[in-house]
C-alpha cells in the first residue's frame, strides 16, 4: 500500500470513496451520501488544496493497482486560541482492505502529519458510540474518551450518540 496526501487530481477518486463510505455506513458519519453527492467538483478539489499551510488535509491509501482504498482527513484550527487542536475526519477503509492493518497505517500517517504541523498539540475525533471496531483502533493508538454526545446524529427515526476522543501529539507543557 502507498500512503500519500491527496491533491485536486485525486478529487474524483476521493469523492467516490467518500460517497461509498457514507452510503455503506450512514451511522458512522454526520454527513449523508445524498448531501455530499450534491457538492460540485470544485468543493472536492478545494478540500484537497495542496498548499502546505492548508487548514484541511486528506491522506489516501492506494493499493498496488493505484486504486484509492482508504482516506483520513485532518482539519487544522486556524484561530489563534485553538490552533493547537487538530480534528480527524472521514476515516474510512474499503471493505476489501479491512483487517489488514491499513486502518492503523493510515491513522499513524495522519498522526505523523498532524504532529509535524507547527503549534499542533492535540488531535480530536468523534466516533459513533456503537462502532466498537473503530473505537478499539483509536484506543490502541492512544486516544482517550472525554465525553459522549447523546442524540448527536439523526438517522431516520433513530438517534445515535458520538464519543469524543482525543490524544496528545506533542508535549503539552
Amino acid at each position: 500500500m502507498k500512503l500519500q496526501r491527496l491533491n485536486p487530481a485525486h478529487a474524483p477518486a476521493y469523492r467516490a470513496i467518500t460517497l461509498e463510505a457514507l452510503a455503506l455506513h450512514p451511522d458512522a458519519y454526520t454527513s449523508s451520501a445524498d448531501e455530499r453527492a450534491l457538492r460540485p467538483a470544485s468543493w472536492w478539489e478545494a478540500r484537497l488544496n495542496p498548499d502546505p499551510d492548508s487548514n484541511e488535509v486528506v491522506l489516501g491509501a492506494f493499493d498496488d493497482d493505484g486504486a484509492l482504498v482508504g482516506s483520513a482527513g485532518l482539519s487544522f484550527e486556524a484561530r489563534e486560541k485553538g490552533r493547537h487542536k487538530v480534528t480527524l475526519f472521514g476515516m474510512y477503509v474499503t471493505p476489501r482492505c479491512r483487517r489488514s492493518g491499513l486502518g492503523a497505517q493510515l491513522m499513524n500517517a495522519a498522526l505523523d502529519y498532524a504532529s509535524a504541523r507547527p503549534h499542533a498539540k492535540i488531535i480530536q475525533l468523534t466516533v459513533t458510540e456503537a462502532n466498537a471496531s473503530a473505537r478499539s483502533l483509536y484506543q490502541r493508538l492512544g486516544f482517550s474518551t472525554f465525553g459522549v454526545e447523546p442524540y448527536a446524529i439523526a438517522l431516520g427515526a433513530r438517534y445515535l450518540s458520538k464519543v469524543h476522543m482525543w490524544r496528545a501529539l506533542a508535549d503539552l507543557d
